[in-house]
Order: structure tokens, then C-alpha cells, then sequence
């Protein structure tokens, strides 16, 4: 007898087959019987989807994706091809949306590339999407095309721009001149928006012309070459802390211009001038006489306390900068709290205020509320780390933050290193961040190795790598791109085999915690290694992790259930089954594993293991009818009508507790066509025909149920089915009355 599995493989075959030869109407049917087989299957509906689009069959296509995307929630296909449905039939915005969620689950698989395209097809559709275009504008600059970055923040100024928002229309500007400080479109840009006009309709700036020259005049004459290093936007050299005094040294001429000139206002403005012309000493003792004198502004006290930062006269520069109120300047006092704590040897609150001056100098450039909260959560992990190191450690750490608020490209470099952190934070977790915050060299030289990658100079970034490796050795990003260089040059084995030698590692180390995500990552790129997802659950079971080890278990199961290993594929699931009881797991969970272990039982024609199995789905989902419909067949292909009956009342009683009306009638007809000569069947069916008023149908159905009887010798019953049909007054009352007579009743 062939199994439901191989029928399932017949039709699934002949539907590549036919698909393959184009010819999609027989690939519809071969797919559809396919999805007879194994509804619960989600290939079936992926497969069949787009032969319903081929034959144009949109509505049908798009019913059947949809279910296939819930089968299989993280498979992006079915819920790419709706999208693509959903635009056939002109339902553009609907489209769009399925776009975003498409991209969502490839940008949650890593495929950055498949997320970007399906971010811009939804932006062609439908217009106005802020949000998507900001992530579109940061994907591109993490896949280093910089021209497709500042398109899209051109995009989002122009947006801003109309929706009367200036002060976000400039953040987006302030984020395109970050890439292209010289690029004439966003200069253009940037004058509309300071003047109060309308800027022009954001365009995308060819690469070059057809001759390979730029033409006199052309915008992209003055771009630098894609791949080049980018000129850092205009930013002042002294960091946070010099563009805060810039503006409080603009804030107090504002403010003195606006009262007489008194002999305060006199001494602050020459303190200003003296601060311009480098004259720093003369500067403070000026400022402290016009504060004697009356002078209360903020603006005084930051040009103040930035003064003796760069006296050195740490404790009276702290006493002025605390003194700064301002949110305006925040950024620079923490820049120079930071710098003062050093001078002062106190190298721990000196960090945390390098923290918060990399946290609200990056939150400047923040162009929304999502970003602003991801750009924290980073920074909170970061000062967790500071807290954890020694003070010999932190100096040094101290130092290199301070590096990271100086000079002419601090603006390009804070988020470019926050984004670097976050890539660590994800891969390594709190130890990995802290090995990065003690030699922060190693953030710089990892994404040093990402831009080889993306650029395809494999031998660069393995040597990259190699060098990061040397100064951490147990640095898991650093071995992750090895392996991952070794993927890209199809070395599978070769990456493998990398991935290995550091769960060893870490093992010896007993860091169990380390050799787990090192063997999540392996994972993803051998998913049917058998023997990775074994190691995996051992660690969990050592770690004393039972929730996720049955994740892993019914994880192993499918791998098993996929190579055909189907004794070790039911053991495993047993073996969840167990852990599930144990840790009296969600319910959802429990019965997913049950009713995988019930379709191996049937595939093996194990009936009553599948019986067994399918009761405790039952008892645990009452509600459920797929259950108790596989127990209706069970128990009839085993010969126990009368079991059979008993689930069969079941179900019905679930279909009219719920009102499913239109389920008990379809139920039963299909049962009766399934089995025609069960009694129970045809009894039930027609009492259901003669409440709804269907006449002739339960005639029928009481004719064939009392030959049965008269059949098996139950004369009684069958006399009472004969009164039955004759009480319904059918067209030939006299024959059954007749019949009455002949049969003795």
C-alpha cells in the first residue's frame, strides 16, 4: 500500500516536473493533490501559489500563499509572491505593506541585500513611507553605496519638508552631508530649507555618463569615487565639546547685544574675543569678572568651564560645566566632564561621561524615535561593560573614547562605531563587548574586515581577521568572519570545521555560554548536520537551559524527519514529548510535538500509537476537530465502528458549539461517501437533512441505511427506519408501507 509520503513525493515531482515543461494547468492539479496529501505541508502551498499565478488565477493564488505563510512564518517566499499578487491586482498598498514584511524576515535572516530590494518595491508602490526610506538609507550605508544613502535622506528631508517639520528635514540633510559633504543636490538642498523654500524633488545622481566622463558642470564631477574614503561632514575638530562652545561664545554675543553695555556685558564681550583669538587665561579672568559682576547665563559658564579644560584646571573647569543647564550643550559638558575626570586621575566617572557624550552626540544625528532607542540600548550595554573593568583598564579605555569625540570626522565616526558595537553586542554578548572596550582598536579593525567582505577582497579580510584574532584569541566576531570568508569561497567544510575548533575552546574554558552561540552560528550554516544540534543540546542540558533544549529537540526531529531517519525522528519527538510533560510546557507546544509524532505513527501505519497520540491532542485542545477527525478514520480502518461513532459525536458537538453549522453537513458527507456502508453514517446524516428541511436527501439516506439493516438481519431497526421515511410522506408512500408489511413489522 503506498504511504500518504510517497504519494505526497509523487505529486510534488510530477508538479516540478510540470512546472519545469510549463505547463502550469497540470502543475496546479499535481501541486493541489499534493496538498491533499499533507495540508499541514508547507511546500504545497508555495509551490502551487505561483502555478495559480502562471494560469493568472490571482484571488486563488493569493488564498493559498497565505496560508502557506502561516505554516511557515519565516519562509519568505509565500509572502513575497502575495506581494506580488496583491500588486497584479492593483491592491498597491496592501503590496507595499507585504514588501516590508518580506524584507523584515530577510533583513531577520541577514540577507540584506533581498531585504533592500523589497524596502524599495515598496516605496515605488506607495509613496511617503519615512520610515522605510530611513531604513532603506542605513542599509545602504552599511552596504557601502553611499549615493543610495543620501538619495534616500534627500528623500526624507523632502518629506520633512513638506510635512512642515524643518528641524527633522535638517537632521536628514546633516546625515547625506555625513556621506557627501560636497555633493551640489544636498548643498542645493540644505540653502531651500535654511531660506524657507521648497527644495527640488530628490533625484538619483548617475555613478557616470556613458563615456566615462563627467560632464563640465555635472555634480558627480565634484563626488568622490565610490569606495573612496568619504570626506567627514563639517564637524568642529575639538569634538562635542569644541561645537558646544562655538555655540554658547554665538548664544552670549546674542545675548549681550540685546541689553545696554554695561561694564559686565562689557568684560563678557572681550572675554569672547579673547576666547577667538586663542588667549585663554585672559579669556577665564575676563568671564569671572563679568560673573562678579552680575552675568548668570549659561553660555558664560560653558565657554567658561571649556577654558579651563583646555588650562588644565580640572576641578574648577568640573565646578562651571556642572553648573551648564542647557540641553544645548549637553553633548560638551559630559565631552568635558570626561576630559576633567581624567586630569583629576579618576578614570571611572571620566568613562561614564564619554558615554554620555558619544550617547547625545549620536542621538543628534538620531532622525527618528526607533533609532534613538536602539542607539541607547547600545550605549547601556556599553556602560555595563565600563563598570566591569579595572581601573588600570579604563584609562586606557578613557583615552580611546576620547579619540572617538575628537577631530575633523568624529560626527562620521560615533555611529559608525556604535553600529560596530551593536554587530559585536548581538554576535558575542557582555564579555565579548568587554574584551572590545579594553582594546577598542578591535571595533575599527572588524568593521574594517565587514567592508572587505562586502567588497569581495576575501584574502584582506581573512588577514584582517587573523590580526584581531592574535590580540584577542577568544574573540568570537573575529572567528565568525573567518568563517564566514570561508563560506564565501565555498569552503563549507573548511568554516565548519573553524566553528569546531573554538566550541573546543571555549569547552576547555567550561564557557558554555560561548560555545552555544558559536554552535547557534555553525547551525545556521549547516542546518542538517545532525551531529552540531546534538552537541548544541548536551551544552543546553549541562547549562541546565530545558526550554530551549526542546526548541532544539523538536528542531532535531524535523532535520531526522527530513533525512528520512524517521526511528530517529520519532525517538527525538518522544524524547520532547517527555521534557514537554516535565516542564509543563504552553500548550501550542505540547501538541505540536504530538501531532508530528501522530503523522509518523500514520505514515508507518502504527494506528494505535497514532490513536494513543492523537487522544492526547484531544484531551488537550478539545476544541480542536483535527484531531478527532483523524481518530474517526483510525478507528474505522481498525473495525471499531462504535469508537468511531463516539469521536464522530465529538466532533460534531465541537461544529455546533462553535456554529459550524456547514461543517457537520460536509463532514458527514464526506464520511459517508468515504464509507458508505456504516449505519452510524447515513443515520446521522439524514436526522442532519431533516433539520434543515432537505427531504429527498434524507429519504435517501434512510433508504440505504434500511437496506444495510435489512442486509445485516436487523429486522426492528430496519422496521423503524421505514416508519422514519413513510412519517416524511415521500412520493411512493405505498411501497413502504408494503415494505412494512412484507418484512413483519
Amino acid at each position: 500500500m503506498t504511504s500518504k509520503q510517497e504519494t505526497y513525493e509523487h505529486y510534488m515531482n510530477l508538479g516540478h516536473n510540470f512546472a519545469w515543461d510549463q505547463e502550469w494547468d497540470k502543475a496546479v492539479s499535481a501541486y493541489a493533490r499534493a496538498l491533499q496529501e499533507r495540508p499541514e505541508e508547507p511546500d504545497p502551498y508555495k509551490y502551487l501559489g505561483l502555478a495559480l499565478i502562471q494560469v493568472k488565477r490571482y484571488n486563488d493564488a493569493l488564498k493559498v500563499l497565505m496560508k502557506g505563510h502561516k505554516l511557515a512564518p519565516d519562509d519568505p517566499v509565500p509572502l513575497e509572491r502575495s506581494a506580488d499578487v496583491l500588486e497584479r491586482l492593483g491592491r498597491l498598498k496592501e503590496a507595499a505593506a507585504q514588501y516590508i514584511s518580506v524584507a523584515e524576515i530577510y533583513l531577520a535572516q541577514r540577507d540584506i541585500e533581498k531585504a533592500i530590494g523589497n524596502y524599495e518595491r515598496a516605496t515605488m508602490l506607495t509613496p511617503g513611507l519615512l520610515q522605510i526610506h530611513f531604513r532603506l538609507a542605513q542599509l545602504y550605508e552599511r552596504t557601502g553605496r553611499k549615493r543610495a544613502a543620501v538619495l534616500q535622506y534627500l528623500t526624507l528631508a523632502f518629506n520633512f519638508q513638506r510635512n512642515k517639520d524643518r528641524e527633522r528635514a535638517m537632521q536628514a540633510i546633516e546625515r547625506a552631508l555625513r556621506l557627501e559633504p560636497s555633493n551640489v543636490q544636498v548643498l542645493n538642498a540644505k540653502r531651500a530649507i535654511e531660506s524657507g523654500e521648497l527644495m527640488a524633488v530628490p533625484r538619483l545622481q548617475e555613478e557616470r555618463p556613458q563615456d566615462g566622463k563627467p560632464k563640465s558642470g555635472d555634480a558627480l564631477a565634484e563626488l568622490p569615487a565610490e569606495g573612496a574614503p568619504a570626506a567627514s561632514a563639517e564637524a568642529h575638530v575639538a569634538g562635542p565639546l569644541g561645537e558646544a562652545t562655538e555655540k554658547a561664545l554665538a548664544h552670549l554675543a546674542e545675548y549681550l547685544l540685546e541689553g545696554g553695555l554695561t561694564v559686565a556685558e562689557a568684560q563678557a564681550i572681550q572675554g569672547i574675543e579673547l576666547q577667538k583669538m586663542g588667549e585663554n587665561a585672559q579669556a577665564v579672568r575676563a568671564f569671572q569678572a563679568a560673573e562678579k559682576q552680575g552675568i548668570r547665563h549659561p553660555a558664560l559658564y560653558m565657554c567658561l568651564g571649556s577654558l579651563l579644560v583646555t588650562l588644565g584646571q580640572w576641578q574648577e573647569a568640573l565646578q562651571y560645566l556642572e553648573r551648564v543647564q542647557d540641553a544645548a550643550y549637553a553633548a560638551g559638558v559630559a565631552h568635558g566632564m570626561g576630559q576633567a575626570y581624567v586630569g583629576l586621575g579618576q578614570v571611572r566617572p571620566a568613562a561614564e561621561q564619554f558615554i554620555r557624550a558619544l550617547r547625545l552626540a549620536d542621538l543628534q544625528l538620531a532622525i527618528n524615535p526607533d533609532e534613538a532607542s536602539q542607539l541607547t540600548a547600545v550605549y547601556d550595554e556599553l556602560l555595563l561593560a565600563v563598570k566591569q573593568m579595572q581601573d588600570y583598564d579604563l584609562a586606557e579605555t578613557c583615552n580611546e573614547f576620547n579619540r572617538w569625540l575628537s577631530g575633523a570626522d568624529w560626527k562620521v565616526r560615533i555611529p559608525q562605531t556604535r553600529r560596530a558595537i551593536d554587530d559585536r553586542l548581538r554576535g558575542g554578548g557582555k564579555n565579548e563587548l568587554l574584551d572590545i572596550v579594553k582594546d577598542p582598536s578591535i571595533v575599527e579593525a572588524l568593521t574594517r574586515v565587514d567592508d572587505y567582505i562586502r567588497r569581495g577582497l576575501y584574502t584582506l579580510a581573512a588577514d584582517e581577521a587573523m590580526w584581531i584574532i592574535e590580540r584577542q584569541p577568544t574573540s568570537l566576531p573575529a572567528h565568525q568572519r573567518v568563517a564566514q570568508v570561508l563560506m564565501k569561497e565555498g569552503q563549507t567544510q573548511a568554516a565548519i570545521t573553524k566553528y569546531n575548533v573554538v566550541i573546543n575552546s571555549f569547552l576547555a574554558r567550561d564557557d558554555r555560554v560561548s560555545a552555544a552561540m558559536i554552535l547557534d552560528e555553525v547551525i545556521k550554516v549547516a542546518p542538517m548536520d545532525v551531529n552540531l544540534r546534538l552537541s548544541l543540546i548536551e551544552l543546553l542540558e549541562r547549562e541546565g537551559n530545558e526550554a530551549r533544549m526542546l526548541d532544539e529537540y523538536i528542531s532535531l526531529a524535523g532535520v531526522y524527519y527530513q533525512l528520512a531517519e524517521i526511528d530517529q525522528a520519532r525517538d527525538t519527538y518522544l524524547a520532547a514529548n517527555r521534557l514537554a510533560q516535565r516542564l509543563n510546557a504552553p500548550i501550542e507546544k505540547r501538541v505540536e510535538i504530538l501531532l508530528r509524532l501522530a503523522d509518523i505513527y500514520m505514515t508507518r501505519l502504527d494506528w494505535r500509537q497514532a490513536q494513543r497520540t492523537l487522544e492526547q491532542v484531544r484531551d488537550l485542545v478539545p476544541t480542536d476537530d483535527k484531531p478527532r477527525r483523524e481518530l474517526v478514520e483510525i478507528h474505522f480502518r481498525l473495525g471499531n465502528p462504535i469508537e468511531a461513532m463516539r469521536e464522530l459525536d465529538g466532533l460534531l458537538r465541537v461544529y455546533a458549539q462553535s456554529r459550524r453549522g456547514q461543517l457537520i453537513l460536509s463532514t458527514l458527507e464526506s464520511m459517508v461517501e468515504a464509507h458508505p456502508n456504516e449505519m452510524g453514517l447515513r443515520s446521522r446524516l439524514a436526522a442532519v437533512y431533516r433539520q434543515l428541511k432537505r427531504i429527498p436527501e434524507a429519504i435517501a439516506q434512510l433508504d440505504a441505511l434500511g437496506e444495510l439493516q435489512l442486509d445485516a438481519g436487523l429486522i426492528q431497526e430496519a422496521c423503524a427506519t421505514v416508519r422514519q421515511i413513510i412519517s416524511l410522506n415521500p412520493p411512493n408512500v405505498e411501497q413502504y408501507q408494503a415494505l412494512l408489511r412484507q418484512i413483519g413489522c
